[in-house]
């Protein structure tokens, strides 16, 4: 299926579902909608980071420090956070990631969806899909904070990796 088809529940500004539509169109529209990011981490406590593929809908050829995407039509976020984590790192058999909080993010030219942010713990070898991943690697987080300001990131992703910052510090 052609993920512009893929239909997905369109949310007011209290996560409320108030309609569905194709993704391509919610995207053209400027429709809220529901994503999910998952931190995944290795048995090191390294953390995956990406760089997405130059044929992605959303933010082309950016580098991210999670996993996820939209949320389907009907499905839960939680039910959308194991089924994205272990498409984009090619693997089955992760444990159900640990759910730490939501935020509405809205860039002001038009881009806002409900985040949920999750974490999860993958042991296992991954394979990530070769139409949404042209890089991956574990990286230590101090590296990764090095790289902020060297890559360009995806901005809904560099958001909810500052307000997990100041989630974990208590803030």
């Amino acid at each position: 299926m052609n993920p512009a088809d893929e239909i997905l529940d369109i949310v007011d500004e209290n996560d409320r579902v108030i309609a569905q539509y194709p993704r391509g169109e919610a995207y053209a529209r400027g429709l809220r909608h529901r994503c999910v990011f998952i931190q995944a981490r290795d048995a090191a406590g390294r953390l995956f980071v990406h760089r997405r593929t130059a044929t992605k809908l959303v933010f082309p050829a950016l580098y991210d420090m999670f996993v996820g995407g939209v949320v389907g039509a009907g499905e839960s976020y939680a039910e959308a956070a194991l089924r994205e984590a272990e498409e984009e790192l090619g693997v089955t058999g992760l444990p159900q990631p640990t759910y730490l909080f939501k935020f509405l993010y809205d860039d002001g030219a038009g881009n806002s969806w409900w985040s949920a942010v999750y974490e999860v713990r993958c042991e296992l070898p991954v394979r990530p899909q070769a139409e949404e991943v042209q890089w991956h690697a574990f990286l230590p987080e101090e590296e990764v904070e090095r790289r902020l300001g060297e890559w360009e990131w995806v901005p809904d992703g560099l958001a909810a990796y500052e307000r997990l910052k100041v989630f974990r510090s208590g803030g």
